[in-house]
This record gives C-alpha cells, structure tokens and sequence, in this order.
C-alpha cells in the first residue's frame, strides 16, 4: 500500500499517490477535483477503479506532467482528453479495460505540446486499429508501450523515424508485422525492446546490430528461422536482464565464446532447433531455460573449475537429445533451485554430487534410462518440493530417507521403474505430499496404513495460495542471489488421470492423487485411507489386494477418480460411494465382488465395463436380478372380444349347435306324444307300471327295516 502527497500550500497538492489501497470508484476523480489547483503528479495505479473517467478531467487537471492510472479496471474508449493536458509528459493506462482505436486517439488528441510528451504505456487493454504514422509527431517520445492489445499493422521504418530519443519500445502479443529494409539504421538506441509474437522474419533482423545498450530483448514467436548471427552471440554480455528466443525455428550449435555473461541475465532459448554441446560461457546467467531443442550434452558446461556457474537458479534442459552419463560435478552450481532433465536419454547412475544442491526445490529426470538407486546424498536436498524419477530403470527399495529428510516433498513421482520391497512405513513422515505416484513398479506386501498422515490429503480444500508461496517464494535473498528477473519453474506434472496419461502445467497442486497401480501388493486396503478426504483421484488397480472396500470410502466426497480393478477385493460394494457426487470414473473390474450394486444419484450412470468380471454381482447396471428380488407383475386387461377376435368363429358354432340339439331333443320326443294319442296312452300305461313299481320295492324294504 502506498500512499504519500507533497503540499505546496493548504490548497493545493503538488504530488499525489494512492497506489494500492483498494480505491474502487471513480467519484474520487471528483474529490480530487475539489482539492487541487497545481497538481503535477497523479498516481493511483493498483486501485480497483472502475467505469470511464470524468469528461473534465482535462480542464480540472491542466497542469498534470505526469499522469498514472495502470492496473485498475476503467472501462470504454480511451478519452482523447488525456492528449489535450499541455504540460502531460508521461500518461500510464496500462493493465485496465480500455477499449477504442488508437488511431482515432492519436489523431483526435491535440497534443498541444508534443515536444515535452516522452511516455505512453497502454499495454494490456483492449485496444485496436493501427499505429498511425502521425505518431511520428511526438518526436521526444522515449517510451512506448502497446503490447497485449489487438492491434493489427504492418510496421515500417517511417512509423519510427522520427523518435530519435526513444529506449523503450515494447509491441509485444499484437498481430504487428515489422517490414524494415535490410540495411535500414534506426534512429534510436533501444535499452528495453519487446517484440514477441510479432513477424520479424524469416531472417534473423539485422537492425539488431545497430543497438549496443540492450539489457532485455524479447523476439520470442516471432517467426524467424535459420541461424542465428555471431555478432548477436557478442552483444549477450549487454543483456544484463533477460533475453528471450523462445519458439522460433533457429537452426545449428552455439558457438562456445569467450564471452562473460552478467550474473543476473534470464536466458530463455526454448522450443528451437538448436543443437550440439551447450556453451560454458551461458553458466553465470540466473535462469538457463533450453527445453525443447536438440542440445546432446551438458559435461562442458558443467564441469569448470571457476565459480562462473554459483549464481544459476534454474536450469531446464527437458526434451532435448543429451545421451550419456550425467557429469558428477554438480557443485558447480551449488545455487541451484531447479533442475529438469526430462524426457532425454540419460543413461547411467544418478550421480552423487546433486546432493551437494543443498538449496534445490524441484529435481525432475522423468523419462530417461537411468538404473541402480537413488543416491543417498540426495537426502541433503531437504528443500526438495518436487521430485520425479518416474519411467526410467531405477532398482532396489523406496528408501526410508525420503520420508525421514525430504519433509518439504509435495509431489512424489516414482512411477515406471524396477522398485522392489516394501513401501516402508517412514515414507509417511512426509505428510505435506499431495501427489503420490509409485504405479508400474515392483512393490509388495501390505500398504501401509500410516497414508493417513498426509494431512494435506485430509483436507477438504487446500490452501493454493499458502502452498504456492513455499514454491515460488520472493524475497531480497532471492533477488541478491538470482536477479531481479528470476523466472522460477514452471510446473509440469505427468500423471495417469482418469485412465489417461496427461501432463499439468502449473496445476497449484491442487490433484491430491495417489497412484499405487501395478504393483505385487497384498492384504487389504487400509481403512484408514477414508481419512484423505480430500483425495481426488485414487488408483490401486492390478496388484494382490485382497479384503473389503472400507465401508466409510464414501467419507472421499473430493474423489473425482477411483480404480481398484483387477485385484481379489471381495465383500459387497458399500452404498456409501453413493455419497460422492463428484466420482467421474469408478472401475471396480475383475475382482470377486458380491451381491446388489448400490444405485441412485450417480451411480446409475457407471455402464456394466465399471463392473464385469464380477460374476456375483446384480443390479440395473449389469442388467440382472438380484436373489430376493420380486419379479415384476404387469397388470393385465380384461379379455374382450369382438367380430375380430380369433376364437369368435368357434363361439358361434357352439351356441348354434347347442341350440340345434335341443331343438331336436325336445321335439323328437315330445312331439309324437303330443300329435297320435295312441302313443300317448301306451306312455302314460309305462309310467304308472313304473310308479307302482316303485312304491311296492319301498314298502317291502320299509318293512323289513322295521323288524
């Protein structure tokens, strides 16, 4: 927070700064208004001001020189007023959210006196249209600054020649295409020059040569191809602050020098083609950032007998084509703090010498061939937050020492190698670990149950910024030591994730994983894993492991990735993973698992692949029945039939058939009865012979009954 004024009288303020102290409305234009008459200088950078700024502010401020507004969030067209201040020299706008064409700026703003204006920065804004050549008026113009816009132009020479005076001249990450006749001498001798992502090429731009204060130059992305100069590899030693080369397409080795690079330089040569031996003479820079090239080898570099290298921070060499065996004489930059080796074909022992890297934060080997054990003398390292030896040839035990010294580790990758033995229990003193990945090795026995003390996994939410503060720390030791343009390291962890091997660039460490897949392991899994309830991904697949999944696994709410496939976990799967409405991808494959698979929420959308291979499972996801279930009953409809009907053929021929038959019995024996009368009385003779038959056979039997 700043905040200082100089008054001149009890009316009037000549100096007024309010940087950084959270101001967030515009209405204190208007109160500033109110107390100045002779105000010179203006600061209130860092505030949170918001809207456009007053239409009068031109009349109100007539004797500003210089006026500071960066890092705010004022809004809509940049108000050409600002050129209309006589006694303005310099006006900062940069890092806001100002809009409009610059064009129409430049030309609509009188600049009533161009020959006292020197400073214009409206970098990082929104800001479009072109650079008009009417620019050229303000002839004392000794900065410009445009870059982060959405400015689109072709530049030439008459867009710059008349800034004699001009030293700071930054265009960088607009759509600018700069078109300068090869022999052309600018008229100016620049000390900061940004031109990343701008078209210089395909030569390499020979005005270049012209410019003898450079202390940091940036033409990264910029389109130039082939080799690069050797007169430019002579004016390095200038560049006291950073130089950056970065993706282009240069070709072929650089030249070992006799040159002297200054202590505090930034050299960023990355995603280019260049090759062969590394020079010793880039050693004294603060950040070495070679990534992405087809350098072969480092010894030459290294091994020196003087002190050139004792300030170098950060050296990054991933994906490169170094083959060979490391140099064991990496007390030669004993400063380091950063160290990737990634993805090249290092063969050999880690040599002993980096436990001389006492300050070392980040050491990363992935991907290289590598075998024995790690060296002992890396337990000096206790600064180490970041250690990955994953996919390479390394043998023998996770040594105890790890856990025992290494307290600061936060990310642990041993994926990918010949380690054998158990995982030893004191691994679990590094209890800051958030990333674990011990996957495709040789590990067996149990799986310790102290995993519960990595209390940064047993929190729900993790304090990013707290953790990120440890990493990329800032103090004036670190300024002192490296300068003040030390660039760091940038994070760049591979893991499996989800069933997919990706790599995070700066991730914050907020994965929280553990990956143990792949391995002989045994017993059961600890239950005690329930208390990482901020774990987000976790992969115990294809090892021995036998038991139950801990009933209380549902506690993971973080959990976006679980994997226990492929072992002999039996038991039923517990309702509680119903609980974790953040679980992604579950894979409970190929064990011996039992009985109804729990569902609602989101377990109804895990397909039958997340379970097969468990014969004695059911439920709605395996489309099968669970024992006990009821089948279900559909209702049924009353029969009805109608002329369509299949059976009504044979109702009708039954009812005509019956009433047919009587009809026939009826007639055929009551009709003659009733038509001739002599067949009437021989019936009627029949049916008495009948009756007193009948009457004589029941008297003869009631008799004999009674006696």
């Amino acid at each position: 927070m700043s905040s200082t004024s100089t008054v001149n009288s009890s009316s009037s303020l000549v100096v007024l700064r309010l940087s950084y102290n959270l101001l967030t409305s515009s209405n204190i234009f208007h109160w500033i208004f109110n107390f100045t008459a002779n105000l010179h200088t203006l600061y209130l950078g860092g505030n949170l001001l918001e809207g456009r700024v007053p239409n009068n502010f031109d009349k109100a401020m007539n004797s500003l020189e210089y006026l500071g507004l960066s890092g705010n969030n004022l809004q809509g067209d940049i108000p050409s007023f600002f050129g209309n201040i006589c006694t303005l020299q310099t006006l900062r706008l940069s890092n806001n959210n100002l809009s409009g064409d610059l064009s129409r700026f430049i030309q609509n703003s009188s600049w009533c006196n161009r020959h006292v204006f020197q400073d214009l920065s409206l970098s990082y804004n929104r800001i479009t249209g072109m650079i008009p050549k009417i620019i050229g008026l303000l002839s004392e113009l000794r900065s410009l600054e445009l870059d982060g816009n959405a400015l689109k132009d072709e530049i030439t020479e008459s867009h710059l020649t008349n800034f004699s005076k001009l030293n700071f001249l930054s265009l960088s990450h607009n759509s600018f295409s700069l078109k300068f006749v090869p022999d052309w001498i600018p008229p100016f001798q620049l000390i900061i020059l940004r031109l990343a992502s701008c078209k210089l090429g395909p030569n390499f731009p020979s005005w270049l040569h012209t410019q003898n204060y450079l202390i940091e130059l940036d033409i990264s992305d910029a389109g130039i191809n082939g080799s690069v100069p050797e007169w430019f590899w002579y004016k390095l030693p200038l560049l006291q602050f950073y130089l950056n080369l970065s993706n282009n397409n240069f070709v072929g080795a650089i030249p070992n020098l006799p040159l002297r690079l200054p202590r505090a330089a930034l050299m960023d040569f990355s995603s280019n083609q260049f090759e062969g031996v590394i020079p010793s003479f880039l050693l004294p820079a603060s950040s070495l950032i070679l990534s992405e090239n087809k350098f072969s080898s480092i010894s030459s570099m290294l091994c020196q007998d003087n002190n050139t290298g004792k300030n170098l921070g950060s050296l990054v060499l991933a994906n490169n084509q170094l083959e060979g065996s490391l140099p064991d004489c990496w007390e030669s930059v004993s400063s380091l703090l950063f160290l990737d080796l990634s993805n090249n074909n290092l063969t050999g022992k880690i040599p002993s010498s980096m436990g001389s890297l006492v300050k070392l934060e980040a050491l990363v080997l992935r991907n290289n061939r590598f075998i024995g054990k790690l060296p002992s003398n890396l337990k000096n390292c206790t600064n180490l937050f970041l250690l990955d030896v994953s996919e390479n040839l390394l043998s023998g035990p996770i040594p105890s020492w790890i856990g025992e010294s290494l307290q600061r580790l936060t990310v642990l990758s041993m994926a990918g190698n010949h380690l054998s033995g158990n995982l030893s229990a004191h691994l679990c003193y590094a209890n800051k670990i958030q990333l674990l990945d011990l996957s495709r090795n040789k590990l067996s026995n149990e799986i310790p149950s102290c995993l519960q003390n990595f209390t940064a996994m047993s929190k729900k939410s993790i304090n990013s910024t707290e953790t990120t503060s440890l990493i990329y720390w800032h103090n004036n030791t670190l300024y002192e030591t490296y300068g003040f343009f030390f660039s760091g390291y940038t994070f760049n962890v591979t893991v499996t994730w989800k069933g997919v091997k990706c790599g995070f660039k700066n991730p914050e460490l907020l994965l929280n994983s553990i990956d143990l897949s792949s391995n002989h392991f045994t017993g059961e899994i600890p239950k005690e894993i329930v208390y990482l309830v901020g774990l987000v991904s976790l992969n115990l697949s294809r090892n021995n492991l036998s038991g139950e999944i801990p009933a209380e696994i549902g506690n993971i709410t973080s959990l976006e990735s679980l994997d226990l496939s492929r072992n002999h976990i039996s038991g039923t799967i517990p309702s509680s993973l119903t609980q974790i409405d953040n679980l992604g991808k579950l894979d409970l494959s190929s064990n011996s698992l039992h009985g109804r698979i729990p569902y609602g929420r989101h377990m109804d959308t895990f397909d039958g692949s997340c379970f097969e291979g468990n014969s004695d499972l059911c439920g709605q996801q395996v489309n099968k029945t669970c024992p006990g279930d009821m089948p279900p009953v559909e209702p049924q409809e009353p029969t009805t039939h109608d002329d369509g009907d299949d059976n009504s053929g044979f109702y009708e021929a039954l009812h005509m058939s019956l009433g047919f038959g009587f009809f026939t019995g009826f007639w055929g024996l009551l009709g003659p009865l009733l038509i001739w009368k002599s067949w009437r009385i021989t019936y009627l003779r029949f049916l008495n012979k009948v009756a007193d038959y009948v009457y004589v056979t029941v008297a003869v039997y009631a008799a004999k009954f009674h006696k």
